[in-house]
């Protein structure tokens, strides 16, 4: 261990792939943001504490497993010339789960379903949440661990970058959380974002790579956009007072 923080290249690993593990979470946050949405705020709270602990739980699992992980990359069966793995079949499974999701909550958005009821809905709500924040945490800690598996060598290391990430994403989860449920079109902008990651994560599962800065600058660009947006409301909103 002391050997590591003795070590140049160890610090360069560490900070090189927390970044990446940084930029991998976005998805993550973008979708605890989303599904937290339409629940009340106390258990929204509580909702986002539960997936972003369990994302660095499922992390941490998968990384203590790593010739099982390694072993999920191994063809399992072949179909109309292409070679699947099981971590082909979990993105695509995964993919298919995050654009029926979007898609989903995009209608109930058109729709102006507000999803409030009593408590018991309210109670099974919060259930469901849970579920569908288990299901996509594990595809995201899938795809950022074998990520990560390729880019260091020591697990202390990977470890580390999972942990700082991991934070980073909690701190960040609650004013991006905030800000998508003051701002409804930022909402519709999250779900887009969402139904296009999902679609990567399918394009990843049958061996045809999107590169993701293409999508994060797009997630990134449109932010921007919405965000000037957001600003040009406000102050309009101001002058007319």
């Amino acid at each position: 261990m002391m050997h590591l923080l003795t070590s140049p290249e160890a610090w360069a690993a560490l900070l090189t792939l927390t970044s990446l593990e940084i930029v991998l979470g976005i998805d993550n946050v973008i979708f605890l943001s989303v599904i937290v949405s339409r629940i009340p705020e106390k258990q929204a709270h509580r909702a986002r504490q539960i997936g972003l602990a369990l994302a660095l739980v499922f992390r941490i699992i998968l990384l203590s497993v790593l010739v099982w992980l390694i072993g999920l990359t191994a063809p399992v069966f072949s179909f109309a010339g292409y070679d699947f793995s099981w971590r082909d079949l979990i993105l695509i499974g995964g993919g298919l789960f995050l654009i029926a999701k979007a898609t989903h909550e995009i209608h109930a958005e058109v729709e102006a379903d507000d999803g409030e009821g009593d408590d018991a809905s309210g109670r099974n709500a919060f259930f469901w949440v849970i579920v569908q924040i288990i299901v996509i945490d594990i595809v995201f800690s899938l795809d950022s661990i074998i990520t990560a598996i390729g880019m260091a060598q020591d697990i202390e290391i990977m470890i580390a970058a999972v942990v700082i990430a991991c934070l980073i994403m909690y701190l960040s989860s609650g004013p991006v959380s905030r800000f998508v449920a003051e701002h409804p079109t930022t909402k519709m902008l999250a779900l887009a974002f969402l139904v296009l990651i999902g679609v990567a994560l399918v394009a990843d599962g049958f061996q045809f790579h999107i590169p993701r800065g293409y999508i994060y600058f797009a997630i990134a660009f449109s932010a921007a956009v919405e965000f000037f947006n957001v600003l040009a409301k406000r102050n309009r909103r101001k002058a007319s007072k």
